[in-house]
């Protein structure tokens, strides 16, 4: 059975070429947004707080700041209606997930920039 639905991922499912990104990095995400029978690309900027999943199902949480509100969005790596993704800034951060960074406010919700 498992091999079964493997093979309908690896036929089916279209895999998106995204640079390499991980947790504590700024990121801008491009995808579309279909409203009625126009389209149009919407962005979505933040700090990646985690990367979660393996192969199709893998899926990545960003979250940004809007005004005083925290705003969270998770987006599957494979999702067809991402456009694209830049990498704005690399992040030094010890964790993996990093959702201590929800709590944190101010000049302490800052991540160093990692060093090429």
């Amino acid at each position: 059975m498992e091999s079964l639905v493997k093979f309908v991922q690896d036929e089916f499912v279209t895999k998106n070429e995204l640079p390499e990104f991980a947790a504590g990095d700024t990121i801008t995400v491009y995808y579309k947004i279909v409203e009625g029978s126009k389209t149009r690309t919407q962005f979505f900027r933040g700090v990646v707080i985690q990367r979660r999943g393996t192969g199709l199902t893998e899926t990545f949480t960003i979250r940004k700041m809007s005004g005083t509100v925290g705003v969270e969005r998770i987006f599957p790596v494979n999702l067809p209606a991402i456009e694209k993704i830049e990498v704005n800034k690399r992040g030094k951060v010890r964790r993996a997930r990093i959702f201590y960074f929800r709590n944190l406010t101010g000049k302490k919700a800052r991540i160093k920039e990692r060093r090429r």
